[in-house]
């Protein structure tokens, strides 16, 4: 099974950026890849997707201030994350596709707060 070692986030300022990271460990190159987070008390929700061929979509709540990228190489995922507000707040996830339900890694957490 692919495993997901996410990093990055923390405690940002409302406005202020942050990219996370997340290294997938095997069959990188053929999945399209997405973010995906998940705010206290609320389900889990699709972020961002980035496929092999580098085709993104994005969720109608962070169009036009997150963008996806993939480096095949480090066999990574990044999120940049600008404008970020309070409801940005989550644990954020990788996974693959739009329909994964798991296994999922450890997440990282993004607090936005002033």
């Amino acid at each position: 099974q692919v495993q997901f070692v996410e990093s990055g986030g923390g405690l940002v300022q409302p406005g202020g950026p942050t990219r996370l990271s997340c290294v997938v460990d095997r069959g990188f190159s053929i999945f399209t890849v997405a973010w995906y987070r998940q705010a206290p008390g609320k389900r889990r929700e699709v972020v961002a997707t980035i496929t092999r061929g580098d085709l993104e979509t994005y969720a109608d709540s962070v169009k036009g201030r997150f963008t996806i990228s993939r480096d095949n190489v480090k066999k990574t995922v990044y999120l940049q994350m600008n404008s970020l507000k309070p409801d940005d707040t989550a644990v954020y996830y990788c996974g693959i596709g739009e329909s994964y339900y798991g296994p999922w890694g450890q997440g990282t957490q993004v607090t936005v707060s002033a």
